[in-house]
């Protein structure tokens, strides 16, 4: 009886070689940044932790400032993609903006690094962090825009829904400040309270019914 000889694996591409390589220095400026923030950060330290030698650093990135520029939205995209997947599409209005709140919190409870890289960039990397807000926003104003179209929003114009969006991001910020960024070790779990706060406010506020009499 004839045996099949066991397929050898695929060998990757140079391309997908070379991706693997790419994200690995940027989860390396990760942990780096976020353990040390963006002016303790060297080059050194991230090809350390990645595992590749200086020269294979510059193969991907020009300088220093090239990785900071590109780390927060890589780590932004993380999160966006953390909260979408984790709110089931069956989820909506008031139910659904509070699922998000919590995934971000989760999202933030299992990457410690995100808050301080995210904070620092302000004035470490103003680009991406630039980029990364309006990523933030430009979400938002689609997902009101939805729940509008749907009729779970009412009684807003564009101009009071853009501020809204301010309004529910700077929520997420301050609570993660208090709840999270307080924490000895970037780790905290959130009280149940916070969330049925947030809920009522969703609840009887941006996704209560206007009074038409």
């Amino acid at each position: 009886m004839q045996t099949s000889k066991p397929r050898r694996a695929r060998r990757k591409t140079r391309e997908e070689k070379a991706r693997e390589t790419y994200l690995r220095i940027l989860e390396a400026a990760a942990q780096v940044v976020g353990e040390d923030g963006y002016a303790d950060s060297s080059i050194s330290k991230i090809t350390q932790l990645a595992g590749i030698a200086q020269g294979t650093f510059y193969n991907y990135f020009e300088t220093r400032q090239q990785v900071f520029d590109a780390l927060l939205p890589y780590m932004g995209e993380q999160m966006v993609e953390y909260i979408r997947t984790a709110v089931p599409a069956d989820v909506q209005g008031a139910a659904r903006e509070t699922a998000r709140l919590r995934a971000f919190f989760t999202y933030l409870n299992a990457h410690p690094v995100f808050y301080r890289i995210l904070y620092e960039a302000e004035v470490f990397a103003p680009a991406a962090h630039a980029k990364h807000f309006q990523i933030l926003v430009d979400g938002y104003r689609g997902a009101l825009e939805r729940a509008v179209a749907r009729g779970e929003i009412e009684g807003y114009d564009a101009e009071e829904l853009e501020a809204i969006i301010y309004i529910l991001l700077s929520a997420r910020a301050y609570l993660a400040m208090r709840y999270v960024r307080r924490a000895d070790d970037g780790r905290s779990t959130v009280p149940e309270h916070v969330i049925t706060a947030y809920e009522k406010l969703m609840t009887r506020g941006l996704y209560g019914k206007p009074d038409h009499a």
